[in-house]
């Protein structure tokens, strides 16, 4: 079966009465967490941008704190989980700015957490590969951001 195109389904959606659009939201909010994910932001945290990314950078704090110190295969799972949870949050915002603030508090938390990542190799290159992308990103937000993130960015190496 072939998915109908963005417009297609808009236009279709335009002609249902709302009862039925809100059926078919409800349907696709139980049919997958990720979906569910995505309507909570829109519908209760979308409004409050600021507050949203001060709650996942408490999620991020909350994870680093349950990292251990030691294994380091332990350590490079639940930093790429963090990872993963970052992606999915800037994915919902589509907002440059604060997926470079989610990123920074991930980076900073690195730095703080005293995990000598710089020692294991995969943990340095997923590191580097961290402040290449907010490199990518800084250069695409407004340009009055851009000075201070990039301020922030130097104090990170």
């Amino acid at each position: 079966m072939k998915a109908a195109s963005l417009s297609e389904i808009k236009q279709e959606l335009v002609t249902l009465p709302p009862k039925k659009v809100l059926e078919l939201c409800l349907q696709l909010a139980r049919f997958k967490k990720e979906n569910k994910e995505l309507l909570n932001f829109l519908l209760f945290e979308a409004h409050n941008e600021q507050g949203y990314v001060e709650s996942i950078k408490k999620e991020i704090d909350d994870s680093f704190s349950t990292l251990p110190r030691t294994n380091m295969y332990i350590i490079k799972k639940g930093l790429r989980k963090i990872l993963r949870s970052i992606t999915k949050y800037s994915k919902h915002t589509a907002e440059k700015e604060s997926e470079v603030e989610m990123l920074i508090h991930f980076c900073k938390n690195l730095k703080e957490s005293g995990i000598r990542f710089r020692s294991n190799k995969a943990l340095s290159n997923l590191y580097d590969q961290q402040l290449k992308k907010l490199n990518a990103l800084i250069e695409q937000v407004h340009e009055d951001l851009r000075f201070d993130y990039k301020k922030q960015l130097e104090q990170l190496p």
